[in-house]
């Protein structure tokens, strides 16, 4: 298994789609976070509860930008949310690998997108970690220019995550997306070459009983 990471912004959707054209079997950790939040849910109780229910839409889910707000600008406030959420979204992770290990009979690469690698102290728990890097200069203009966010609020959802040494430094692989859309698709390319080499050699590694 992989486990893909990045920071806000850095262009880790666009990397698990040509991950997923080249074969991948991709699960979306923000995903699996919607779902166990979902209205009812034990993780909705608790977060309502906490928060109040100002932070909830029309329909009575939870407003991800009303509470987004509360928790980018408060570590208190997002250290609870994470607490709440993490054990849950890899439980429901444990379990879609299990259905999907059924389906496949174990054949294929899979890709976990986990933002929160780091932060939720998971980086040893894969075969590989892939990180999805790029400058927080150019993380600050896409999150101003794709998702109408100040230059403040850019940075201060940067500042919220793990930092881009962090996540280096737990690096087995390295996307670098500053560049052309055709650079990042050479570069994901690259990349899956060497994931399905390291793969291979494993699995002949395990059957001989390494």
């Amino acid at each position: 298994m992989v486990a893909l990471t990045g920071g806000i912004a850095s262009g880790k959707s666009t990397v698990c789609r040509l991950l997923r054209e080249k074969g991948a079997h991709v699960l979306d950790s923000d995903l699996l976070a919607r779902e166990v939040v979902r209205k009812g849910s034990p993780a909705w109780e608790e977060i309502v509860s906490h928060f109040g229910e100002g932070i909830l839409a029309p329909d009575g889910e939870i407003d991800r930008v009303k509470l987004g707000e509360i928790v980018f600008s408060d570590p208190s406030e997002r250290e609870f949310l994470n607490r709440t959420t993490h054990p849950r979204i890899f439980q429901l992770m444990a379990e879609r690998l299990r259905e999907l290990d059924q389906r496949t009979g174990g054949k294929g690469v899979v890709i976990l997108d986990i933002p929160l690698l780091v932060e939720a102290g998971a980086e040893k728990l894969f075969h590989l970690n892939l990180v999805v890097d790029a400058p927080p200069e150019e993380q600050v203009r896409r999150l101003v220019k794709d998702r109408g966010l100040t230059e403040e609020e850019a940075w201060m959802r940067i500042k919220s995550q793990a930092s881009r040494e962090e996540r280096l430094r737990h690096a087995d692989l390295v996307i670098e997306n500053s560049g052309s859309l055709q650079e990042l698709e050479d570069q994901v390319s690259r990349t899956w070459r060497e994931i399905l080499s390291r793969a291979g050699k494993r699995s002949e590694g395990e059957g001989d009983g390494a």
